[in-house]
């Protein structure tokens, strides 16, 4: 049950979290007033985000595509631009399809697709053990399976040849540039969820170079990158033998490379 409170301790609460550099500070106000039982649970709350935790780390959920996904801290936050990349992964997902959440984080976009999709085959992985910890109550919730590792190295083999859609929602942020990104990210989100390497695309080549293994004929690999890496994310799935295509989301500021996997190869 959310805490009551007067409008002159809302503004209070309100005027703390513009202090502090919260741009939609009233809105992020409602949320913590809502998440709170009573007064002493919101100055804790309140506390911890004028401090820089990610509000969603603080409150312990993040709304992605209309669910309330559980995020612990140091786990990475889903961003709301990545529900572009689950609406493009959603018109490629035949119900029942096998589905692979790389890089799951808190298993946000695997979860989303299965809600959208009827009776797909959820598997996802994370190298960071937060991470896995929070996705498989996630992603469990919708009776997928999470697993701890780096990339395709978690996965089970029985799922070679035959993943129909695979998210990877890869970090493509270039190393330089991850001191400019706010601080509560820099701080409280791991780095290995960050840092793409000296032109944000390495991790990504790495998915892309083994994606052959793992797709069914046909089957289809999304990642999210900069509108800057479009070009070479392209080139990257072509060069590994994929058909690429990218799709941009106007106002979101999300960018989709799609690699597919010709049918007759696999």
């Amino acid at each position: 049950m959310a805490v009551s409170l007067s409008s002159v301790a809302l503004s209070a609460v309100v005027a703390r979290l513009r202090t502090a550099g919260c741009v939609f500070a009233e809105d992020e106000a409602e949320v913590l007033v809502s998440s709170a039982v009573d007064e002493a649970a919101l100055e804790f709350l309140v506390r911890r985000r004028v401090e820089g935790l990610p509000l969603e780390q603080v409150v312990g959920w993040a709304e992605f595509r209309g669910l309330r996904v559980e995020v612990d801290p140091g786990v990475f936050v889903p961003r709301r631009r990545s529900e572009f990349l689950v609406d493009e992964a959603i018109m490629l997902a035949r119900p029942g399809a096998v589905v692979v959440d790389l890089c799951c984080g808190s298993g946000a976009l695997g979860v989303a697709l299965a809600g959208a999709v009827a009776g797909v085959e959820l598997h996802a992985s994370d190298v960071e053990p937060a991470a896995v910890r929070c996705a498989r109550r996630n992603v469990g919730s919708v009776g997928g399976r999470v697993y701890e590792g780096d990339l395709y190295g978690a996965l089970p083999g029985m799922l070679r040849g035959r993943v129909e859609v695979l998210l990877a929602n890869v970090p493509y942020v270039p190393s330089d540039a991850v001191r400019s990104l706010p601080v509560e990210a820099r701080l409280y989100e791991p780095l290995v969820s960050l840092d793409g390497g000296s032109d944000g695309l390495e991790v990504l080549r790495r998915v892309s170079g083994a994606a052959s293994d793992w797709l069914a004929p046909g089957g289809h690999v999304l990642v999210e990158v900069s509108g800057r890496q479009v070009d070479q994310a392209l080139k990257i799935f072509a060069s590994d033998g994929l058909f690429s295509r990218s799709v941009e989301a106007e106002g979101w500021g999300s960018c989709v490379v799609v690699g597919s996997m010709p049918f007759g190869v696999g």
